[in-house]
């Protein structure tokens, strides 16, 4: 039992002054076993972001938000002969479907056989338990539910395959020739998906407070697509800017205003000068006998 060989480690583990932190020694959700002896532990918070900066960022402009669907952690049921195997994305989209089931209601599966549209691409984010058959290194038995490789490639035929590793940053790319998944190596900044619009690339950045590498969408310019937080930041900062400008504009004017006002009274006074010089001279006049006004 995974809990056992954990219990036996931690026995094991040197002591230490001080001690060793709790996140050196405590099982993780890979170590731990489920209620359901079936599944393993729950993703941890990188499987909560990642796929939800994806979902952000995914905004193909040739389609109408409303067209297209983008699942997470959602069970996939592929085939009609075996109604109950499903496998489960940490993140996909597929084109030109409803977003809402019915046009209403949000989805509690994606099941093939009603919706019709395969994904048309979808991201797999590595994990001890699951890296194996996320690269296409298991095999099944011929009455075992096949492998997510086997799926995507073989029965629903999904054109782009993503695998991510948060351990490594490491993002390989999987495209469908012909009948088998190859893997290239795109020019940066990642693979571009001709009928979305939109590229998938490796982003350096801080995401939920958390700077490393993320996998996020850009656009046919290379820049990548902001998220509604970040279109709001830069709202702000074009009102800001905005702000500023109206500021700088308004300190130009008094500016120029205070210049004219000044310019104003260097004409007076050199019309005083000029009436107080023409009254000395008519004075000198008049001391010499002379009218200045005739």
């Amino acid at each position: 039992m995974a809990i056992e060989r954990w219990a036996t480690q931690v026995q094991l583990l040197p002591q230490t002054d001080p001690p060793r932190h709790p996140c050196e020694i405590l099982p993780t959700m890979y170590d731990l076993p489920s209620e359901d002896p079936k599944e393993p532990g729950l993703p941890d918070e990188f499987h909560d972001y990642q796929p939800q900066l994806l979902r952000e960022t995914f905004q193909p402009p040739r389609y109408m938000p409303d067209r297209f669907f983008v699942g997470t952690d959602l069970n996939l049921y592929y085939q009609l002969s075996h109604p109950l195997w499903y496998k489960r994305p940490d993140w996909f989209a597929v084109l030109g479907v409803p977003r809402l089931y019915h046009e209403q209601d949000l989805r509690l599966s994606y099941v093939m056989w009603q919706e019709g549209p395969a994904p048309y691409v979808v991201v797999e984010l590595l994990s001890p338990s699951t890296e194996r058959e996320d690269l296409g290194h298991t095999d099944r038995e011929p009455d075992e539910p096949p492998t997510k490789w086997t799926v995507y490639e073989q029965i629903l035929r999904i054109p782009y395959y993503v695998v991510f590793s948060r351990y490594t940053d490491e993002v390989h790319y999987f495209e469908l020739t012909g009948d088998q998944y190859r893997e290239i190596q795109p020019a940066q900044p990642g693979l571009w998906l001709p009928k979305a619009g939109v590229g998938m690339g490796l982003w350096f950045g801080t995401y939920q407070g958390l700077e490393r590498q993320w996998l996020r969408c850009y656009d046919a310019s290379g820049a990548w697509i902001l998220t509604p937080h970040e279109q709001e930041q830069q709202r702000d900062e074009q009102a800001d800017r905005r702000a500023e400008q109206e500021r700088q504009r308004a300190e130009q004017a008094d500016r120029r205003a205070e210049q004219e006002r000044q310019r104003a009274e260097q004409e007076r006074q050199r019309a005083e000068q000029e009436r107080q010089r023409a009254e000395r001279l008519a004075a000198q006049l008049r001391a010499l006998g002379i009218n200045p006004d005739q």
